[in-house]
Formats: structure tokens, C-alpha cells, sequence
């Protein structure tokens, strides 16, 4: 490190800035936009004295800027800046004497100070359109819609409740069923008969797995092609094997994702494609721990054409093939 030399008449400690006060800020800003009072302002007209005595109600008796001389470029340096704290105060002067005009313009003295305050300062900003009456109506009308069709407490979960469903043999059944339409506005082409656990696993992979790896490919997803939902049979229609989790009404079957601009990507003709294999892969295995079992194309020959999931549980965790 290079040593410096040491001037005999320099201080030990340097003197730190005294902070501005208020009125001093205040004071700066009102040089550089110029500040008059409602009485030295040349206009006798009904609105500007309105507006004059708005402003001084609430900046005690000064107004902000003027439409006479006092911002004309002879009273005004044209080669000072204006400083952030400056320009900062006469914001706050010229919003706070904006307020007491309601829903109005800005007055023009109020939108020529402000203009003065900074280079970089406009005198007129863009309002956003108010939204029309007939807009909030429909808007309203569709959430109520919405929360009329909601299942399984939440309202992107839609369709109706069903109930108890009984089996026609003691292992099948659903004791609390519901009957979906659609999930997170992702219809289902047929309404499926499900219990709720399975209902927010599929919402819940529609979410997290299949609309990120659908991204924007074909406007998005408009629909899942359901094989099959509840069905009171035994594991892959197997005489014997246990019953399935079709029929407890905790699986559900997916063969094809169609996308808004038509297209239908097949899991038995996509699987393997150049195109629609890899986004099908994603969503299938963004699928294994949302579902307590996960089957494809690749698990059996019973899944060629479908994904299953289901929402079994398994001491060992989720089964995915």
C-alpha cells in the first residue's frame, strides 16, 4: 500500500454534512420551481382561485409554480439541474396539491411546476382506462360461477359432489365422491368419478408438471382425454389379481393432452416421436411423487396407450415405471 504524506494543518476528523431540514429542502425546491402565493398570481378567473385556495389549504398558504413569469426561462436558470431531493419535494408539493381536485385533471400551474422540477419530468401522465361497468359485471358473474362449481374447497378444482358411491362387491366403492369437469381451467373429456385425494393430485400435476412441459407449444393445454376414471374391476382386468385402484375411485387414466390450437398429443402415437416425446416424458415424470403410482408406455404392456396414476400409498414411497 503507497504511504501518503501527512499535511501538518490537516484535522483529525473530518466535519460530517449537516442535514437539511424540511424548510430547507423545501426552501431549495421552491427556488428552482418558483413558489407565489394565490395573492401574486395575475387571474381572477373562478377556477384558478378555486384551485388556489385548494393547494394553500394544504401547502399553508403556498402554491407551487405559476403560469406568469415566475417560470419563465428569464426567472428560472436554465443551466441548473435540478437535484433528486428537489425534484422529490416538488413532487410531494404538487401530489399533495393534486389531491384536493378529486378525480380531476391536474391544474395547469400544479402540471408546469412539476414539469420544472426535473428535466426528466413530464407535465401530463398517462391514466389508466376505467374499467367499464359491463367488464366488472362479467367478471364478477364468472367468479360466482366459479365458486358454485368449486369441489374439494377450492375453486380450480370444478364439477359437482356425489357422495357415497357403493361397489358392487365389498373392495370397491368411494365414500365421498366427486365428479370432475375440469382442473385449473383444463377441461376433462369426460367427467371423472374420483374421491378428493385424487382430484388435488390431478390438479396438482397439472400445475407443477404437465402446463411446464406443454409450456407454450400449441397455445397451451386445452384438455386431457381421460381413458378412464372409476371402475369397480381388478388390477389390468386380470381374473384373480386384487382390485384395482380404479374401482376404490383413486386412479384415473390419461391417453392424450389436446392443445389449444387442436392438436392431440397421444401417449400411444407421441410417446415415441421426435416432436411430442420429450414433452410428454417431462410431464409423465413430473407425475412420480404427486401420484402414489405412476404408469407408462415404458412400465408393462398394459400401459402402452395411457398413463396411469392413482393415489395409492406405499410404505417403500411412490411407485413409478
Amino acid at each position: 500500500m503507497l504511504a501518503l504524506p501527512v499535511h501538518a494543518g490537516a484535522p483529525d476528523t473530518s466535519p460530517r454534512p449537516v442535514a437539511r431540514t424540511p424548510t430547507d429542502a423545501e426552501g431549495s425546491a421552491s427556488a428552482l420551481i418558483g413558489v407565489v402565493r394565490p395573492e401574486d398570481v395575475e387571474s381572477d378567473t373562478p377556477d384558478f382561485r378555486r384551485e388556489t385556495d385548494q393547494a394553500g389549504a394544504v401547502t399553508g398558504g403556498h402554491v407551487p409554480g405559476s403560469i406568469t413569469a415566475r417560470l419563465s426561462d428569464a426567472n428560472r436558470p436554465a443551466t441548473r439541474p435540478a437535484s433528486i431531493v428537489e425534484a422529490g419535494i416538488a413532487a410531494k408539493i404538487i401530489t399533495h396539491w393534486e389531491r384536493p381536485a378529486g378525480d380531476g385533471e391536474m391544474p395547469v400551474a400544479g402540471r408546469l411546476a412539476f414539469a420544472g422540477a426535473s428535466q426528466q419530468a413530464v407535465a401530463v401522465t398517462l391514466r389508466p382506462v376505467r374499467r367499464s361497468q359491463a367488464l366488472v359485471h362479467e367478471a364478477m358473474a364468472r367468479q360466482r360461477e366459479r365458486r358454485r362449481g368449486a369441489i374439494c374447497g377450492d375453486p380450480a378444482i370444478q364439477g359437482e359432489a356425489v357422495g357415497y358411491v357403493p361397489g358392487r362387491i365389498p373392495a370397491c366403492g368411494i365414500d365421498d365422491a366427486v365428479r370432475v369437469r375440469a382442473v385449473s381451467g383444463v377441461a376433462l373429456s369426460q367427467q371423472a368419478l374420483v374421491d378428493c385425494g385424487t382430484a388435488r393430485a390431478l390438479k396438482r400435476w397439472v400445475d407443477r408438471g404437465l402446463k411446464p412441459a406443454v409450456g407454450r407449444a400449441g397455445g397451451g393445454v386445452a384438455e386431457l382425454r381421460v381413458a378412464a376414471h372409476y371402475i369397480c374391476r381388478t388390477r389390468n382386468h386380470q381374473p384373480g389379481a386384487k382390485v384395482s385402484e380404479h374401482g376404490k375411485g383413486r386412479a384415473i387414466d390419461i391417453s392424450a393432452i389436446r392443445l389449444r390450437d387442436g392438436t392431440n398429443m397421444t401417449v400411444l402415437g407421441g410417446w415415441r416421436s421426435a416432436n411430442q416425446g420429450p414433452i410428454l416424458k417431462r410431464a409423465y415424470r413430473a407425475a412420480c411423487g404427486i401420484f402414489g403410482t405412476t404408469l407408462g408406455p415404458d412400465s408393462d404392456r398394459f400401459h402402452q396407450d395411457h398413463f396411469h396414476f392413482d393415489t395409492a400409498r406405499y410404505r417403500s414411497g411412490s411407485y413409478c415405471r
